[in-house]
């Protein structure tokens, strides 16, 4: 049987394959209290483009700093590439530049000599053929915010289960 009219493969509905999710970081929006985003390109290697196109990419441990007046993406885990010799591979920890204008770095930096406030990656997705990645200025959420927010999303979804039986 089909898939319907006008849809090729499986994928979901509306799927764009130039503009698609390459990795999240879910972790991040629950350690993180998220208060602003900022789409930004990244340099990479063409090893690494490859690998991360590949989905071989882990975001979890990465944080972003602004030294010299640049964004730069530290601990962000990108593979070595499968098909290429150990002399062509990349530095899979190796601190990426982030490209942003210079206002935008400024307005961040303001933001960041706040207590409490830090730079972490949320996503990594394709844009076109450009690969961006998005980030977010966070503030760090204690034991007792967390619970307070799993409470919260239960009481949400039980919410949303009565209104449906109804």
């Amino acid at each position: 049987m089909g898939k319907g009219p006008g849809r090729k493969g499986g994928g979901a509905k509306g799927a764009d394959p130039a503009n698609r999710l390459l990795a999240d970081n879910r972790l991040a929006r629950h350690q993180y209290e998220i208060l602003e985003t900022l789409e930004t390109g990244i340099e990479l290697l063409g090893t690494e483009v490859k690998s991360i196109r590949a989905g071989q990419v882990n975001l979890r441990d990465g944080f972003c700093l602004i030294r010299n007046g640049e964004m730069q993406l530290h601990n962000v885990h990108i593979s070595p590439h499968s098909h290429a010799g150990k002399f062509f591979n990349h530095e899979p920890l190796r601190v990426r530049k982030l490209l942003a204008h210079r206002r935008e770095i400024d307005k961040l930096r303001v933001s960041l000599d706040q207590k409490g406030l830090t730079l972490i990656p949320l996503n990594l997705h394709l844009k076109g053929s450009w690969i961006k990645i998005t980030i977010g200025l966070g503030k760090g959420r204690k034991l007792h915010d967390k619970r307070a927010d799993e409470k919260n999303k239960q009481i949400a979804k039980e919410t949303r289960a009565a209104v449906a039986r109804l």
